[in-house]
């Protein structure tokens, strides 16, 4: 792959199942299911089908063991508080919910290895790649069963070498979000995948980890500012609230979008309440897809569409008065008009000093048989 003078990629590209992302392609739309299922598989089933029927390219899942990811001690974070688990019916419930801890809160989220296959499985069936975050390299090993066709990785994990390292040795593509880091924190984690010969087939991914992410704190300019610096297919991990914010984003030059969404934006559970709701994810990716016609191919000149417009609208060099066989032509015998179609404008200063082969009447368009 070759760079310019600003680092960048002329055309970087990665496959995902046979999918192309990056220049020139389609923005890649991945559906983030998380943990919405609140450990349920119907619930899991049911968010396949909706990211299929809204249109997106893949849903994505988390996998992971609770007592693999978090000590007993681990708190859950604010927003996660908030929002509890399970509907908080009394005060000593609600204090309950509060006070849990990350591990315990996870526990209720876990879906079975048997579950995943048969998530997987529904995937295939409706057309729409199957994706999950690993949180282990363990976790790696479930995804491999599976037969995923990248590993996606969070943000808290930017420094984790051992899962990363894991990650790049299945030789799969990585999307990396990169989120809670500063520049030189993202800068080692790239430098560290490339000597894992990962670069080629990385995916970085800008992304705000508050949630959900207020608009003007969105910062999508640190999408292109992403592709600037590291030379590699860049993206956006969404947790702004907007069904628009996607659109913007590949109007920003965002190749892959991660947006999470809910069967029910009221439910009980840490990302419900900053998720899409279905009518929201479809409008989400319609939004994308009509912004993407919008865009066009950035290339320059004259499209077919144009074509009416330019006839009836450029003009011609046409007589001023009426001009006999061989007259000399002067400034003042001429003017420019609508329709095209003669001789053009931008010629006028040839025609001076030539003579008209023929008598040409007032207010007739020029053609090049009419000039000696």
């Amino acid at each position: 792959m070759k760079y310019d003078h600003a680092g960048q990629s002329d055309t970087p590209r990665v496959s995902i199942g046979g999918c192309l992302v990056g220049s020139g392609q389609p923005t890649y739309v991945i559906a983030e299911a998380g943990v919405n299922h609140d450990g349920t598989l119907d619930k899991a089933l049911r968010l396949v089908d909706v990211a299929a029927e809204a249109g997106a390219d893949a849903v994505k899942f988390q996998v992971f063991r609770a007592d693999e990811l978090a000590t007993a001690a681990a708190e859950t974070a604010n927003y996660q508080k908030s929002r509890g688990l399970k509907p908080a019916r009394t005060h000593a419930c609600r204090k309950q919910t509060r006070d849990q801890s990350q591990r315990e809160m996870l526990a209720r989220l876990e879906l079975s290895d048997d579950g995943f296959r048969r998530v997987r499985t529904r995937c295939v069936e409706r057309g729409i790649e199957f994706l999950a975050t690993p949180f282990g390299p363990r976790d790696i090993d479930r995804l491999l069963e599976l037969k995923v066709n990248a590993i996606k990785t969070a943000s808290t994990d930017l420094n984790n070498v051992p899962l990363l390292r894991n990650a790049a040795e299945t030789g799969l593509p990585m999307i990396v979000s990169t989120g809670a880091a500063t520049v030189e924190e993202i800068r080692t984690s790239v430098e560290r995948l490339r000597g894992w010969d990962a670069g080629e087939r990385l995916i970085l991914l800008h992304c705000v980890s508050a949630y959900p992410t207020p608009l003007d704190a969105a910062n999508l300019r640190a999408i292109g500012a992403l592709r600037r610096n590291f030379g590699v297919v860049c993206g956006f991990s969404d947790h702004t609230t907007e069904t628009q914010t996607g659109a913007w984003a590949a109007a920003a030059g965002a190749s892959v979008l991660e947006k999470h969404f809910t069967l029910d934006r009221e439910a009980p559970g840490p990302d419900h309440a900053m998720s899409l709701d279905p009518p929201g994810l479809r409008q989400y990716i319609s939004s994308i897809r009509d912004v993407e016609r919008a865009l066009g191919t950035g290339e320059l000149g004259l499209s077919a569409l144009e074509a009416d417009v330019r006839a009836v609208a450029r003009k011609s060099v046409v007589a001023a008065r009426d001009l006999t066989t061989g007259t000399v032509l002067r400034l003042e015998m001429l003017t420019v008009k609508r329709p095209a179609g003669g001789i053009e404008p931008d010629q006028l200063d040839v025609l001076i000093g030539r003579q008209v082969a023929t008598d040409v009447p007032r207010d007739t368009i020029l053609k090049w048989d009419m000039i000696q």
